[in-house]
C-alpha cells in the first residue's frame, strides 16, 4: 500500500511543477503545451515511484479529464455556432451595429455594461464572448483599441454577468458547496462584485480618455458600409436569450441554435458547405484586411489547441489531486489558521493557486470548499462567506491562467493572448482583493445567525 505524500515532498513537487511553467514560458516563450507535458511526466514518474501501477495512473490522468467533458464539448459547439452565425450574418450584422453606434470617449466601458447585461441574461461567460463578445472585439479592434485591453472590458463585463446569474452554473457550484440558498448567495457576492465592477468602469472610463486611437468616424462608416446587415439574422440571437431565460442548459441551447441557423444558411447553400463551415469556419469574401481578420473564424477545428491545452492540463491536475499532493500541502497549513480573517484569506489564495496548478475552474472551487468548510464551521463563519470567497478565486481567476480551460477559451476566441488580456481584465484582478478587504475589515461579512 502507498505512503502518504507527506507535506516537505507535496511542496517540493510543487515547487518543481511552477519552476518548469516558469522557465518554460517565461524564460524561453514556449507554449503551455511544452510544460504541461514535461510535468506531467514527472508527476508521473514520482507517482510509479510511489508504486502506483501503470493502470491506476492512467486512471487517474483520465479522472483529471473527465471533469471537464461537458465543457470540452461545449467549445466544439460554440466553435460551430461561431462558424455559422459568421456565415448567416449574425455576427457582422452585430458589429455594424457596434461601428454605426461607437462611442471613442466611452466605448470600453460601455463594453464591460453590454457583456454584464448579457451575461446575465445567458448565465454564460463563455457563450457571450463567443457571441457579443466576438462582435465587441471587431468593433474596438476598427476603432484603433489595442486588443488586450478590449479584450480585457469584455471579460471583465462577462464574468461579472456570469458570477450574478442563478442561471449560471459556476455559481449555482459554489453556493451548494458553501451549503446555500442561491438567491441570498448572489445577493451577499454584491458586496464584492459592485465594487470591482464600479472600480473596473472607472479604470476604463479612464483609458478611453487617455489613449489616442487611429481610427476616426468616417472609417468606422465606411468599413461598416462593407457590412450587409438583416433582421433575419438576429433570429438565432433572440433564441438563444430565450432558451437561456427558460433555463434550457447550455449544450441542448447551443445545439437547436445550431439547428436553426443551420437551417437559416441552407436557404443559400449546399450540404457540403455547411460541413465545411462548421468543420472549418467561416472564410469571408470582404477584402478588407481588418474585417477579414475578425470574421475569418469559427469551426470545430479551431478549438482543437484550445481543447489540447486543456486536456493535458486536467490530465495534470488530475494526478495531483488523486496523488494526495494539493491535500498534502493545504491540510498541515490549514488546520493551523485560527482566525476568521486567515481562514478567508487561505480560501481565497488556494482557489488561485488551484486553478494555477489545476486549471479547471469547477475543480478550483470545489477543492478549496472542502479543505476550508470545516474551517468555517469551526470558527463560526457564515457559509455564505465560503461561496463568495470561492468565486472570487476559484471562479474569476481561471480566466487569467494561459493553460486554465477558461483562459484558452477566452484566448481562442477573442484571438488574444492570455498574457496580453490578463492585466487589463480588471475585474478578475479586483475581485480576491475585494474578498480580502472585505475579511480584514469585516464589510459585508454575514454573522453565521443572521
Amino acid at each position: 500500500m502507498n505512503k502518504s505524500v507527506t507535506f516537505k515532498q507535496s511542496m517540493v513537487l510543487l515547487i518543481t511543477v511552477i519552476l518548469i511553467f516558469s522557465i518554460s514560458i517565461l524564460g524561453f516563450g514556449l507554449s503551455p503545451n511544452v510544460p504541461l507535458v514535461i510535468s506531467l511526466i514527472f508527476v508521473m514518474l514520482y507517482a510509479k515511484k510511489r508504486q502506483t501501477s501503470w493502470q491506476d495512473i492512467q486512471g487517474q490522468l483520465l479522472k483529471g479529464i473527465e471533469q471537464a467533458l461537458a465543457p470540452l464539448f461545449l467549445f466544439l459547439l460554440i466553435g460551430m455556432l461561431i462558424g455559422l452565425w459568421m456565415e448567416t450574418n449574425t455576427i457582422p450584422t452585430l458589429l455594424w451595429t457596434g461601428l454605426k453606434l461607437a462611442n471613442v470617449e466611452w466605448f470600453l466601458p460601455s463594453t464591460v455594461l453590454i457583456m454584464a447585461i448579457m451575461g446575465t441574461m445567458v448565465g454564460s461567460a463563455f457563450t457571450t464572448l463567443a457571441t457579443v463578445g466576438v462582435a465587441l472585439m471587431g468593433v474596438g479592434t476598427a476603432i484603433g483599441f489595442d486588443p488586450g485591453i478590449v479584450a480585457g472590458a469584455a471579460l471583465s463585463g462577462a464574468i461579472f454577468g456570469d458570477k450574478s446569474s442563478p442561471l449560471s452554473d459556476s455559481t449555482n457550484l459554489a453556493s451548494s458547496i458553501a451549503g446555500t440558498d442561491l438567491f441570498t448567495h448572489i445577493k451577499n457576492l454584491m458586496w464584492t462584485t459592485i465594487p470591482a465592477l464600479l472600480v473596473s468602469l472607472l479604470l476604463f472610463t479612464f483609458l478611453s480618455k487617455q489613449i489616442k486611437v487611429a481610427s476616426d468616424v468616417h472609417e468606422l462608416q465606411h468599413l461598416a458600409s462593407l457590412l450587409s446587415p438583416n433582421w433575419w439574422s438576429m433570429v438565432p440571437l433572440i433564441l438563444l436569450v430565450v432558451m437561456a431565460w427558460r433555463h434550457v442548459p447550455a449544450i441542448p441551447t447551443l445545439l437547436m441554435n445550431i439547428a436553426v441557423t443551420g437551417i437559416i444558411f441552407m436557404f443559400n447553400h449546399s450540404i457540403q458547405q455547411f460541413s465545411d463551415v462548421i468543420m472549418n469556419g467561416s472564410t469571408t469574401t470582404i477584402k478588407n484586411e481588418m474585417l477579414a481578420s475578425l470574421l475569418n473564424r469559427g469551426g470545430m477545428l479551431s478549438m482543437m489547441p484550445t481543447v489540447i491545452i486543456i486536456m493535458l492540463a486536467l490530465a495534470l491536475g488530475g494526478l495531483l489531486t488523486q496523488q494526495g499532493i494539493l491535500s498534502a500541502f493545504m491540510t498541515p497549513l490549514v488546520t493551523r489558521i485560527k482566525t476568521q480573517a486567515g481562514v478567508i484569506t487561505g480560501t481565497v489564495i488556494t482557489g488561485i493557486s488551484a486553478n494555477f496548478l489545476i486549471g479547471e475552474q469547477y475543480l478550483a472551487t470545489i477543492l478549496p470548499g472542502q479543505l476550508w468548510k470545516e474551517s468555517f464551521v469551526r470558527l463560526k463563519i457564515n457559509p455564505l462567506t465560503l461561496g463568495r470567497s470561492l468565486e472570487d478565486s476559484g471562479t474569476v481567476i481561471n480566466y487569467l491562467v494561459p493553460w486554465g480551460v477558461a483562459g484558452s477559451f477566452a484566448a481562442q476566441t477573442l484571438g488574444v493572448s492570455v498574457t496580453s488580456f490578463a492585466p487589463f481584465t480588471f475585474f478578475a484582478l479586483l475581485s480576491p482583493i475585494c474578498s480580502l478587504i472585505s475579511a480584514w475589515t469585516g464589510i459585508g461579512q454575514i454573522k453565521r445567525d443572521e
